[in-house]
């Protein structure tokens, strides 16, 4: 993984702790891995999976029993993002606060990375 000793490669609010141990025990699930596929009109979109099985290849991060793991893949894409959990009156979902992303569409699911 992409990172500097000691410090964990994506953090999570509490919120997200919250949210990600909470699915994790409803469905008996390892955790949610967490990547980027090409996609979207700015270029790339995040992807989130239930897992049921580690891969050895994942980045595993745990934090206050919340556990996400990043597909080798997108490692160097996530590599200081901070994982969010937000609800308002008309949604709630998981929020990715990344500081390599340079570019989002409107819509706020499609983001692009520089030199992309």
């Amino acid at each position: 993984m992409f990172g500097i000793p000691g410090k964990p490669p994506v953090t999570m609010t509490p919120a997200a702790v919250s949210q990600i141990t909470r699915l994790m025990q409803r469905d008996g699930h390892q955790g949610l891995r967490i990547g980027v596929k090409k996609g979207g009109c700015a270029g790339m979109e995040y992807t989130m999976d239930y897992v049921t099985e580690i891969d050895p290849h994942d980045e595993v991060i745990e934090q206050d029993g919340a556990r996400v793991l990043i597909a080798p893949m997108a490692q160097m894409f996530l590599f200081g993002t901070e994982i969010d959990y937000k609800t308002s009156l008309l949604e709630s979902g998981f929020v990715f606060n990344n500081p390599n992303v340079t570019e989002a569409c409107g819509c706020g699911e499609s983001i692009k990375f520089a030199n992309m």
